[in-house]
């Protein structure tokens, strides 16, 4: 195996002449990929003037340089772009949009959260989904049933942490 299984960090062999590029090339992947920081995710051409070190996502329809290398991390290094293909379950921070974006093993998803709860400074606001509130039926004691769908309703709100007790 020359290259570890998870991010092909490359391996130095056994005699193998200038080991320093092959150790510098694993010490620039591991600067790029440990908390990863992306610029943007919604470029699908490279930058005008990258700065070295800086990565993006690259978007679907990538053209000149990026070409054929869509969901991938460009990084700009050295003069050069760097082509990193994402792992399932990769997170990284977009600078953009000031929120992580994750990988799922085909598209880079961002603002979609998947949780048991959701909770802010340790008050849960939204739990599980409960079953739906009946819908009030035409009468002759419109106020009762108005009232009765309203407790419900704040019920459910009080249930799901949205609002106090």
């Amino acid at each position: 195996m020359t290259q570890s299984p998870r991010y092909a960090f490359p391996f130095i062999l056994t005699n193998q002449s200038q080991k320093e590029i092959t150790h510098n090339e694993a010490i620039a992947r591991i600067d790029l990929l440990l908390h990863l920081h992306i610029e943007s995710s919604v470029l699908a051409a490279p930058p005008e003037e990258p700065q070295n070190g800086q990565a993006w996502i690259v978007a679907a329809g990538a053209s000149g340089a990026w070409a054929g290398h869509e969901n991938k991390i460009a990084q700009w290094l050295d003069g050069g772009w760097v082509f990193v293909p994402p792992v399932t379950g990769m997170r990284a921070w977009l600078a953009d949009r000031l929120f992580d974006t994750i990988y799922d093993g085909t598209f880079w998803r961002s603002g979609d959260v998947w949780a048991d709860r959701f909770t802010i400074w340790g008050q849960q606001v939204v739990g599980p989904r409960q079953s739906a509130i009946a819908d009030p039926l035409g009468g002759e004691i419109i106020d009762a049933e108005a009232r009765a769908t309203l407790g419900q309703i704040l019920s459910m709100l009080r249930t799901h942490g949205l609002i106090g007790n």
